[in-house]
């Protein structure tokens, strides 16, 4: 982060106005924000970047690996049908681990215990590719993961996290994209934050990425300690922000500036 955009960042938390949550019906996606000729590429398959990742992700879903020599459609027969709506409940309470996990960890743990084949790198192009077609199979569906008592701590322990001060600017998630959304910061929108369209494609990357990799662009912009990707805070925080988001739309995969 440049020293000008440090500077800004630290005017912005001394006159910024204290909003709360954003109530249910004035939630906005970050596509509505986005200029007419970046939602037409999100739009179009035929323009949207992100579909080159989903026909890998359909080639890797097909394709057998490990010492089990199994695919995920040996399992799970048409992601069409049989994905559909899985995207928009995760992270989803795992029992062996006793937590959530996210969609990723989902598609790992199924290459492990099921193909006995090794985890694919977080941020690699093949998880991500699997992600996204796994995601893509819940586009236009509604938000909506499980909340009970398993979960509950969880989603505390996610939305502590958003609303506290870390980093050397001392700034929460929630400054910027509950208080002040809609505003500019640098000369870029400040978006609401809500996990829509992931793994997403942004013009800035110039390729397909995970939320945890956005979430860790925001930490190191403001100084702060970055955890690991797949860590127990970033999966929290995920829960957090996908309740946050709770009957949006899905959109996967998404594209942003």
């Amino acid at each position: 982060m440049s020293a000008r955009l440090l500077l800004l960042a630290a005017c912005f938390v001394f006159t910024r106005t204290l909003a709360g949550e954003i109530p249910l019906e004035q939630r906005r996606s970050g596509y509505d924000l986005m200029s007419r000729e970046t939602q037409k590429m999100q739009d179009d398959d035929a323009t949207n970047p992100g579909t080159l990742w989903l026909l890998d992700g359909e080639a890797l879903w097909k394709r057998k690996a490990g010492a089990a020599g199994a695919a995920c459609a040996d399992c799970h027969g048409d992601a069409r049908a049989s994905m559909k709506g899985v995207a928009a409940r995760y992270p989803a309470f795992d029992a062996a681990r006793g937590r959530p996990v996210n969609l990723e960890q989902r598609i790992n743990s199924c290459r492990t215990d099921r193909q006995k084949a090794p985890p694919l790198a977080w941020e690699s192009k093949d998880l991500l590719a699997l992600t996204a077609y796994v995601a893509r199979q819940s586009r236009g569906l509604p938000i909506n993961p499980a909340i009970d008592d398993r979960t509950k701590p969880f989603l505390e322990a996610g939305r502590e996290a958003f609303h506290r001060r870390q980093g050397q600017l001392n700034l929460a998630c929630a400054m910027c994209h509950d208080d002040n959304w809609g505003k500019h910061l640098a000369g870029s929108v400040i978006p609401q934050a809500h996990p829509t369209g992931y793994p997403i494609y942004r013009l800035e990357w110039q390729g397909l990425g995970s939320l945890e990799r956005r979430l860790r662009g925001c930490l190191t912009g403001i100084r702060a300690q970055v955890p690991e990707f797949g860590s127990d805070e970033f999966v929290d925080l995920e829960l957090y922000l996908m309740w946050r988001a709770r009957g949006m739309k899905i959109e996967t995969p998404g594209v942003r500036p």
